[in-house]
């Protein structure tokens, strides 16, 4: 009995502590954007209005991101240029080499008067307290956190209490400078996304944005920023700055970030771009189907007329997203999917939400290509290629595009999966531009067999994978890079009602 009362303590305790809720944001003060109209006289202002006075558009600029280290330098030199504010959002904010790189870079912007202010998802930030600690103690720098966690010593508890909350997170990714120029793409802030190391690094594309787009982007930031799933650092946990065992920055070294080289006009396209998202009360469970990024990107991208080119690391479309697909390819359009092969998939679970629908995808006549591990041992890239956004030192896809008609280009961090569709935030942009499509989808074209396992279905209805090197060919008759015991685990998860959370 007496131990059953412990037990009945216990659980009690846990049960107040996860269930204690967030603290009131009623203290909280606003903030906005410095309007871009004031910063015409900062450096990035100065630099912006020569080219916009040469520009056929003035809504949008973009450069191509598609090497992994020149995205790092890219936002080193928004770092270094900012005069007067840097609006940073992101899922993921690593302490590691580039992480501390970029965290360092703020506290000399905000030693140098410029105001940060940085919203991170919650999910990730536990290992990352002492750094933001540092931050957000510096008086021009705020740190918020998005949809937190609580209690904050369990992610389980939370998880546990609080499931339909804590099961939605803020995947959006931006980086503006002065309400000048800013990067949206796929990539997070750390080592993974940015630098060759150890650990998995992920092909991916950002793209650098100059133009009236910018303001949208920044008008995006506030509605996260001043959104009721938006909670300042020091009332989440303790802001008192603490030491703690950082990387060593050794054996890496910044290249150019100078403005010239991102802000070449040879490397610009000007275009009609528009700024997709979610409205941040997606987080609550609360957003209509009008608030929703699915909504805006069916409204900007159209109806497909006669080709689809879909890049996803994460591909599960289920039978909605399969129906879509089938529907769009009875009128005659072509599609093409890019995915990751198993032993390419940083989340192997995954692979099994994706691997079901593969039969029924080919059988409709989609193409279904998997990223191969040794697509990129080749030569790596030059900064300006398209191709480093299909082809860099990676060794996982990661980017998440997709190209229309050879007419609009979407780039930002949607996936085609579960997740995105229905529970985490997301944001991108649509970019109206002939130029750029045509040559993203060359790109596409010429190197995807090179780099990718090109998935089949034989004539008694099998799956089978061709792996092309050079003028060689070589077929799979099981799927590659998979043992038997994988093969039984995806599927077995293939059979389990998860895909909703995949």
């Amino acid at each position: 009995m007496r131990s059953f009362r412990f037990l009945l303590v216990l659980v009690l305790s846990l049960t107040t502590a996860a269930c204690s809720g967030l603290p009131d944001l009623e203290a909280r003060e606003p903030s906005f954007a410095v309007p871009a109209a004031e910063t015409l006289d900062t450096r990035l202002g100065q630099l912006m209005i020569p080219l916009l006075n040469q520009a056929p558009t003035t809504d949008a600029g973009i450069v191509l991101l598609g090497d992994a280290q020149g995205s790092l330098e890219a936002r080193m030199m928004l770092v270094e240029q900012a005069d007067v504010s840097l609006d940073i959002q992101y899922y993921i904010w690593r302490d590691d080499v580039s992480g501390q790189l970029v965290s360092d870079g703020l506290l000399r912007a905000a030693e140098r008067g410029v105001r940060v202010r940085l919203l991170l998802d919650d999910f990730h930030t536990r290992k990352i307290e002492g750094t933001l600690s540092s931050l957000n103690a510096h008086p021009n720098i705020e740190v918020r956190l998005f949809n937190p966690i609580t209690p904050r010593g369990s992610i389980a508890l939370g998880f546990i209490f609080d499931f339909n909350r804590a099961n939605r997170r803020m995947h959006n990714k931006s980086f503006t400078a002065d309400n000048q120029a800013t990067i949206v793409g796929g990539r997070n802030i750390g080592d993974d996304y940015f630098i060759r190391s150890d650990g998995v690094l992920f092909a991916d594309l950002d793209v650098l944005v100059m133009g009236e787009t910018v303001t949208d982007i920044s008008n995006d930031f506030d509605v996260f920023w001043n959104s009721n799933s938006a909670y300042p650092f020091e009332l989440i946990t303790d802001p008192s700055p603490r030491s703690e065992n950082k990387a060593v920055i050794k054996d890496f070294t910044l290249g150019d970030i100078s403005t010239e080289r991102f802000f070449d006009p040879t490397l610009i396209t000007w275009a009609e771009t528009e700024v997709v998202s979610d409205d941040p009360i997606k987080a609550l469970g609360e957003a209509r189907s009008d608030q929703l990024i699915t909504h805006a990107l069916k409204n900007a991208i159209g109806e497909p007329v006669e080709e689809v080119l879909l890049v996803s690391p994460y591909f599960i479309p289920r039978s909605a997203g399969v129906k879509a697909l089938e529907a769009v390819l009875e009128r005659g359009v072509k599609i093409s999917v890019l995915t990751n092969a198993y032993a390419t998939n940083d989340v192997a679970i995954v692979h099994s939400g994706y691997a079901k629908w593969r039969e029924r995808l080919l059988k409709a006549g989609i193409h279904l290509y998997e990223l191969r591990p040794s697509a990129f041992n080749d030569a790596p890239m030059e900064y300006d290629s398209i191709d480093s956004s299909f082809s860099s030192s990676a060794s996982s896809l990661h980017a998440k595009t997709f190209i229309i008609d050879r007419q609009r280009v979407f780039v930002g961090s949607f996936n085609f999966d579960p997740r995105s569709v229905n529970l985490n935030t997301e944001l991108g942009v649509v970019i109206d531009s002939p130029e750029l499509a045509a040559t993203m989808s060359e790109a596409f074209h010429n190197d995807i067999r090179q780099q990718a396992y090109e998935v089949k279905l034989s004539e008694t209805g099998e799956l089978y994978w061709l792996e092309r090197n050079g003028e060689e060919l070589k077929r799979h008759d099981t799927e590659p890079g998979m043992s038997w015991f994988e093969r039984f685990s995806v599927g077995f998860f293939s059979f389990l009602p998860i895909d909703w959370l995949l």
